[in-house]
C-alpha cells in the first residue's frame, strides 16, 4: 500500500483571519496556529527566507484544511480572485452537511456568495459557494 489516508489540504491566504472564521463558521475546529521560519521550512518548500504562519483546521470526521500565511516570502496572486469553476487547478473543496439552507444562510452572513444551488435527483441537495479570498467551497446535503 502507497497512501494511507488524505491528512490536509493547503491553501495560501492573505487574511488568515477572515478564512479561518468562514471556515469555523462552517463547522470545522481550529486544532492549531504556529508561526514557522528558518531554512528548514524553506528547504522543504523550495523558497528561501521563508516565514509563514499557518492554521491548521479539521473536520469532525478528521479530514484537514491548513491555511498558510506567508509573511516571507510574501505570496504571488495568480489570476483573479474570482477565478471560474473551470479554471485549471484545485477549484472547490467540498463537505458534506446537514441543513444546506441554514448552513448557506450563516456562512452568506459573513459575505459569503452563493455561486449556483441544484438537487441532484432524489439524492442530494448541493451548493457552491464563494468564501474570502475567492475560496470555493460545495456543500453537499444527502436527503433521504
Amino acid at each position: 500500500m502507497t497512501i494511507k489516508r488524505m491528512d490536509n489540504v493547503l491553501i495560501v491566504v492573505d487574511d488568515l483571519e477572515a478564512v479561518k472564521a468562514f471556515f469555523i463558521e462552517l463547522g470545522l475546529a481550529l486544532e492549531g496556529q504556529t508561526t514557522v521560519e528558518g531554512p528548514d521550512v524553506g528547504k522543504l518548500v523550495g523558497l528561501g527566507n521563508v516565514k509563514s504562519t499557518i492554521a491548521m483546521l479539521r473536520t469532525p470526521d478528521g479530514q484537514g484544511i491548513e491555511l498558510d500565511k506567508f509573511h516571507t516570502p510574501e505570496a504571488v496572486r495568480f489570476g483573479p480572485v474570482e477565478t471560474p469553476v473551470n479554471a485549471l487547478g484545485l477549484r472547490r473543496v467540498m463537505f458534506a452537511v446537514d441543513g444546506l439552507d441554514d448552513v448557506v444562510a450563516r456562512i452568506q452572513a459573513h459575505g459569503a456568495e452563493i455561486i449556483g444551488q441544484m438537487q441532484y435527483g432524489e439524492s442530494y441537495r448541493l451548493a457552491y459557494i464563494r468564501g474570502p479570498e475567492g475560496i470555493i467551497v460545495g456543500l453537499a446535503e444527502q436527503l433521504g
